[in-house]
């Protein structure tokens, strides 16, 4: 009798147990539902002239680019380079792009940014690249980019290339992708110079380095280097900076709901919090709203402005806090400090959506005073006066 109670016991001590292991899992189920259905607010306040780039804000430079980005380097010089077409490429309609290919990597250097001196093509597909990046992917005949322009025959553009000093190794590398699905890669300057010539790491000799666009690099304040990735990623580089450490992982952020396609990832440092900027378009509501969520497939026409949004974080992999609107029509940029200790921003004037149509010239760089107010970043409107007043 006593091993009969016995039995029972352990029997209903295991029912038990299990109910209790399912209540939990359930609880925690329900834990992580709750806790991925905390998002972002995707406002976006189109009209507020705070934190939208400057009137007077215009072209530095009256050569055609996208995704330019501009830095400060230790030897006093300020550095630019962005997307750029092949200077002798005719085109028959007139209208310059690079949807298609162009001949590599341009830079110019300035003192003041006001006035800049080409330092030529300091990368090339037919001296420079590996065979991986010289290969290209065809075109089909008929084929249009997304602004209508006729192409050719051939993907093998370098888009949103980024020129970094990694001051605690004292090295010039810049990190750039190819378009058609070409992935992304980083090169070093053998010269010690901005300039280059530059070589392939060795993470991205044979193949790309990670397999999307849009990629960045970010030291932080220790001499840690990451890659951060095309959007949503980031991975560690090799102290040496000849490949990446570790395999990517994904930030935790705090999306939209439902997440529209992000680009041009950037990271910057401020009061010792991480800064992730990301740049997002905004489209119109039916009832007269604007708002980043959209529909990827659906919603091309109704595209307005090519917007930066920032989160912050304690850790450089997350979780990030929610996104605020930062730069209005300011998108793939990048954020610099000038020899006075002053922040700016590139801009390049996207010619898509609403807003592009209404720009006196579009796809040329320009740099946008920024400041930090209540701990968000947002545009200098009393320095871009002061600025451009001096510039014109």
């Amino acid at each position: 009798m006593f091993i009969n109670s016995l039995h029972k016991l352990k029997i209903f001590t295991g029912f038990l147990l299990l109910v209790l292991s399912v209540t939990a899992c359930g609880s925690q189920k329900n834990n992580d539902s709750d806790a991925e259905t905390v998002f972002s607010d995707p406002s976006a306040p189109i009209g507020n002239k705070t934190l939208t780039v400057p009137e007077v804000v215009s072209p530095i430079l009256d050569v055609w680019m996208r995704d330019a980005f501009i830095m400060y380097g230790p030897d006093g010089n300020y550095y630019l380079t962005g997307t750029t077409a092949s200077p002798d490429r005719v085109f028959p309609e007139g209208k310059v792009h690079c949807w298609d290919y162009n001949d590599g990597l341009y830079m110019w250097k300035s003192k003041d940014m006001k006035n800049w001196e080409s330092m030529g093509l300091i990368w090339s597909f037919d001296a420079d690249a590996a065979d991986w990046q010289k290969k290209g992917k065809p075109l089909k005949a008929g084929a249009v980019s997304p602004n209508n322009d006729p192409l050719d025959s051939l993907y093998r553009a370098v888009w949103a290339p980024e020129l970094h000093y990694i001051a605690s190794q004292k090295k010039w590398m810049i990190i750039a992708c190819l378009n058609g699905g070409g992935g992304s890669f980083i090169l070093e300057s053998i010269s010690g110079l901005p300039q280059g010539p530059y070589v392939n790491i060795e993470g991205n000799a044979a193949k790309p380095i990670y397999e999307n666009i849009d990629a960045s690099l970010f030291e932080d304040d220790n001499g840690e280097v990451y890659v951060v990735a095309h959007n949503h990623y980031i991975a560690k580089m090799k102290p040496d900076l000849s490949d990446i450490a570790e395999p990517y992982r994904k930030f935790i952020e705090m999306p939209y709901d439902p997440e529209p396609y992000i680009e041009g990832v950037y990271m910057t440092k401020h009061d010792g919090k991480y800064q992730l900027l990301q740049t997002v378009w905004s489209v119109l509501k039916p009832d007269g709203d604007y708002t980043y969520v959209r529909d990827d497939r659906k919603d091309l026409k109704s595209l307005h402005s090519y917007d930066v949004v920032v989160a912050e974080s304690d850790n450089i992999y997350g979780p990030y806090g929610p996104r605020y609107p930062a730069i209005i029509e300011g998108g793939h940029n990048n954020i610099f400090t000038d020899g006075n200790g002053d922040l700016w921003s590139s801009t390049f004037f996207n010619p898509r959506g609403t807003m592009g149509t209404r720009y006196p010239v579009t796809c040329r760089p320009a740099v946008v005073p920024v400041k930090w107010e209540n701990g968000k970043l947002m545009p200098d409107s009393e320095r871009a006066n002061k600025f451009y007043s001096s510039y014109n």
